[in-house]
């Protein structure tokens, strides 16, 4: 009877791979063609970057494959890694990087934790809290706290701006935070 099974797995097994996986890996590497794909793929690559954090800010545009990196880090190995990450994505010709490393401070490591408890401890912000990368990203630069990232409402934005400002010491709160599905305006 075990043997019986064991051929039959072993039969479904090889069917599989002969059908379908081959076919999911060739999509896989394929070079993506258009812009659109490349933004998806470097999006993802980014994003799985295991080093990118909430206190870390990268956007990016693409242009018939040349890739124009922008926002912050707060070490440099991580512009290092995040620029040869980008540059072997499949489909991008060039890398253009205009990543800023920030300052390595004591001061603005202690303002990037305040922000940060300020910001997730509020109750409007739990279900983000809970994200291993949260959408909320505090960007500080010798002690000026700059949020940037998106959240649903233009109510979560505000209480964002609010909690940052009443956070600790930060010198000024630029609240860049895009918001999804924003209130419609009166006419």
């Amino acid at each position: 009877m075990k043997n019986k099974l064991l051929g039959s797995l072993v039969t479904a097994a090889s069917l599989l791979m002969m059908t379908g996986f081959p076919a999911a890996a060739a999509d896989k590497n394929a070079t993506p063609s258009t812009d659109g794909q490349i933004v998806k793929q470097v999006r993802h690559e980014i994003l799985m970057y295991p080093r990118f954090t909430v206190w870390d800010d990268i956007s990016f545009r693409v242009n018939n494959g040349q890739v124009e990196l922008l926002g912050a880090v707060t070490q440099p190995y991580k512009k290092d890694e995040i620029d040869n990450i980008v540059k072997q994505t499949p489909g991008v010709t060039s890398v253009t990087s205009e990543i800023k490393v920030l300052p390595l401070s004591d001061f603005d490591n202690r303002l990037r934790l305040q922000v940060a408890r300020a910001i997730y401890s509020d109750p409007a912000f739990t279900q983000y809290a809970m994200m291993a990368i949260p959408p909320v990203h505090i960007i500080v630069d010798n002690g000026h706290v700059t949020l940037t990232g998106m959240v649903a409402t233009d109510y979560e934005k505000q209480i964002a701006g609010m909690r940052a400002n009443t956070a600790g010491l930060s010198f000024s709160v630029v609240n860049n935070l895009q918001v999804e599905h924003p209130t419609p305006k009166k006419s």
